[in-house]
């Protein structure tokens, strides 16, 4: 599916745009089911026992933005997009129409949706769901004081939790950026916001979604490089950072702000080499906007300001699943 043309998906475009609205869960096969519900439960999320699995909860949301189960090493096992029910035959048509067979859904994950082999035999999903990207720009704050008033109370710092508010994006990795651009605009139904050459790409939803929900980066293979959360302030990201790094997971990248999306980040390295994300203040793109897309050069992609990214930032540990990163555990 390398070869869709970006042309055909402008075309239908202009025929009334048809495309998902969500990036509704990922699933993450990990090694050990224990740590990771460790590691997500502090770093904010609701974790659930679902059977043989465990969900990715925000505090007060019932929704599951991911599933993590059970296997030899890391490795992204599929990705769920929600999309409006009344617009399920029309996408089914499209993948019949682009020749992409339909599937069952693999066991434990039963639904109504179309199941396929997408971009990098990536396993994916497309089913009616209500809407979970946002329909505005998420709010963001900075707290501030009169002259004469200490800012920071009174200057003891309290380790504190930060609890995220919803899955924001995640972003995978791929053989060929333009050919992943090409088939998540045909198929998907996503849009280009910006790229950085054939490195990286970042996409977003036609319904109104942020800067991105799906973004992409270089590598020989697929994989999750991160999954990125929204909080409400810069200093809920700092003070994630620092809640994090308190109980052992000090490797990472941080505190900075992004130049394309524009979002503040600090990124923590998971027991395995992968990230998440404490993002907030991302850029938005309303529906029916026309986002001009720019290619960003090398020195703009990872980010406007903030520390040097680790060496090991953009390695694919699931194509490498031998290899020890600097900060795993004996």
């Amino acid at each position: 599916m390398t070869g869709i043309a970006i042309g055909a998906f402008i075309e239908a475009d202009k025929n009334g745009g048809l495309g998902v609205h969500s990036l509704d869960a990922f699933v993450l096969q990990v090694p050990d089911l224990e740590r990771a519900r460790q590691f997500f439960t502090w770093f904010g999320l609701d974790v659930r026992k679902r059977g043989a699995a465990l969900d990715l909860h925000t505090f007060g949301q019932d929704h599951v933005w991911g599933t993590l189960v059970e296997g030899a090493c890391r490795k992204l096992q599929h990705l769920s997009f929600g999309a409006y029910a009344e617009d399920l035959p029309r996408l089914k048509s499209r993948l019949e129409d682009l020749g992409i067979r339909l599937i069952d859904a693999p066991k434990g994950f039963e639904s109504n949706g179309l199941w396929f082999f997408g971009h990098d035999a990536v396993l994916t999903e497309i089913k009616a769901a209500a809407k979970t990207s946002l329909d505005h720009k998420a709010s963001s704050h900075f707290t501030s004081v009169a002259g004469g008033q200490r800012g920071t109370g009174l200057g003891h710092i309290e380790l504190k939790q930060i609890l995220p508010k919803r899955l924001s994006h995640c972003l995978v990795f791929t053989s060929d950026v333009h050919a992943a651009i090409a088939y998540y605009r045909n198929v998907i139904g996503l849009r280009l916001s910006d790229h950085s050459g054939g490195n990286v790409a970042f996409m977003h939803g036609i319904h109104g979604s942020d800067h991105h929900l799906l973004a992409f980066a270089r590598s020989s293979g697929p994989g999750l490089h991160h999954c990125s959360w929204d909080v409400g302030a810069i200093d809920d990201i700092g003070r994630g950072a620092l809640f994090m790094a308190d109980k052992g997971y000090k490797r990472g990248w941080g505190v900075g702000r992004h130049t394309i999306g524009s979002n503040y980040f600090h990124y923590v390295q998971d027991p395995w080499g992968g990230f998440s994300e404490y993002s907030c203040d991302i850029d938005y793109v309303p529906k029916g906007f026309l986002w001009n897309s720019q290619d960003f050069g090398d020195e703009d992609a990872l980010a406007f300001w903030g520390p040097a990214p680790p060496d090991d930032f953009v390695h694919n540990y699931e194509m490498d699943a031998g290899a020890k990163f600097p900060g795993a555990a004996p």
